[in-house]
């Protein structure tokens, strides 16, 4: 077989970013963990496994120890639920997070802006 400087850059790449991945967050976490939700106990395998995230449980994403001790692994609902409980609907902050009220009113001059434009 013929030598292919394309192909070997194609691999070499390929195992840089498979690397690369491994290093990552996600990666530590399920080397860590059992593929289990943290919540609702659900088992995962290589199969269903992209439905597994790591849930940060202080909030920092950009806080990552080695241990794992600030991640938990949740599947994609139980996820969304818990950050739900943050976050209403609408992207409000949930009762209690105690977040300053909005104080921009658009509709403030509402009634002088049309009474400006009848015809009279």
């Amino acid at each position: 077989m013929a030598d292919n400087p394309r192909l070997d850059r194609i691999v070499l790449e390929a195992r840089r970013n498979a690397e690369a991945r491994e290093a990552g967050y996600r990666a530590r976490a399920l080397k860590l963990f059992p593929w289990v939700c943290g919540r609702c106990a659900r088992t995962f395998t290589h199969a269903n496994l992209q439905l597994l995230e790591v849930h940060h449980k202080n909030g920092n994403h950009q806080d990552n120890p080695p241990d794992g001790s600030n991640w938990e692994l949740l599947c994609t609902y139980c996820h969304e639920h818990e950050h739900s409980k943050l976050k209403d609907s609408a992207g409000r902050d949930a009762p209690g997070n105690n977040a300053a009220p909005a104080t921009h009113n658009p509709f403030a001059d509402l009634k002088a802006k049309l009474a400006e434009k009848k015809p009279g």
